[in-house]
């Protein structure tokens, strides 16, 4: 072997050994300027609060500003396109929910994104039951009165949405096939408008993740909760199962992703001060004191837990006949 191939045979391998290193060098530098984290759901309401609440824990453990970017429309998709085209460099993160990452794949014939090839799950972050609600005034004092209404006068009582598939749509899909009534959903761009409309008796109900705040301050009532046990917040609020009704468990979960592709020491990176800021306790009560019940985990355990909810949502879509096609 002449000198020239050694020689050559050395830059190579060098080449190699840089190109290895890279992604890890990137890491161990990573972040140095501010990071965007695309909500795909307007301001307000409980999947804004979890974001904002994110945001700031992040902040906190990095160094360094994240910016709360609310993209909405297209029940989601709209926000995750323009996320799923981003380079993968950390830089731009999502806040991916049940709504967008599972059940739209099954609502939509064309999202824009392929929902497992397209991320890179970094962190599980909560999940919240949906908790059915209706006026402080009205007549309805439980979800079996709801029912003997919608029955007497077919079509003409009204549930709320934040906006089509979000997880208050496929919630009050979910509570008129278990129940069996005809009743018109209405959407709504967002919770909070939703809300408003209930508490205001324009609205006769509606299955919500974002409304534990307003039941707290008394503006509108809870009757039942949407999930296997009560919740801590509304320990007075039974659960559907309680009062009889079978099959009514749903709530609304949220984590923290990346693009494909993000080289996995910065996903580590991330997953490390979501943990850190867990363990701080105040990303915790933040997500509390909204109804959120706080799921710490691995990007690993959040992969396999994103995969199993886009096979429930699937089961769930189906049964609820609804579609936005």
């Amino acid at each position: 072997m002449n000198k020239r191939t050694v020689l050559r045979l050395c830059a190579c391998a060098f080449a190699l050994a840089a190109t290895a290193s890279a992604p890890l060098a990137f890491a161990q530098t990573y972040p140095q300027k501010s990071i965007r984290l695309i909500v795909p759901w307007p301001a307000g309401g409980a999947t804004d609060s979890v974001g904002r609440s994110v945001a700031e824990a992040l902040r906190v453990q990095l160094g360094q500003p994240v910016i709360v970017d609310n993209i909405a429309g297209a029940g989601g998709n709209i926000g995750t396109q323009q996320f799923v085209r981003q380079p993968h460099d950390g830089y731009t993160l999502l806040l991916a929910t049940s709504s967008t990452n599972s059940a739209n794949p099954y609502l939509y014939k064309r999202t824009g994104f392929d929902p497992i090839k397209d991320f890179a799950p970094v962190a599980s972050l909560a999940v919240i039951p949906s908790v059915m609600v209706v006026a402080a005034g009205s007549p309805y004092k439980t979800p079996a009165d709801i029912v003997n209404a919608a029955k007497a006068r077919p079509g003409t009582l009204s549930f709320g949405s934040g906006g089509v598939g979000n997880s208050a749509h496929l919630a009050g899909e979910l509570f008129k096939s278990v129940a069996g009534i005809d009743v018109i959903h209405v959407p709504y761009k967002g919770s909070s408008p939703a809300l408003t409309d209930v508490m205001a008796g324009q609205l006769d109900y509606m299955l919500d993740t974002g409304a534990y705040g307003q039941v707290k301050g008394g503006k509108i009532r809870a009757i039942a909760v949407a999930s296997e046990r009560r919740h801590p917040m509304l320990p007075g609020v039974p659960t559907f199962e309680e009062l009889g009704i079978k099959g009514m468990h749903m709530n609304a979960w949220y984590g923290l992703a990346a693009p494909a592709g993000t080289p996995p020491a910065v996903v580590e990176r991330l997953n490390a001060a979501v943990q850190t800021a867990f363990k701080s306790g105040d990303l915790s009560k933040r997500l509390s004191d909204i109804g959120a019940e706080v799921r710490p985990g691995d990007a690993a355990s959040f992969a396999a837990f994103w995969k199993s909810e886009l096979e429930r949502y699937a089961g769930l879509v189906k049964l609820t006949g609804a579609s936005l096609d």
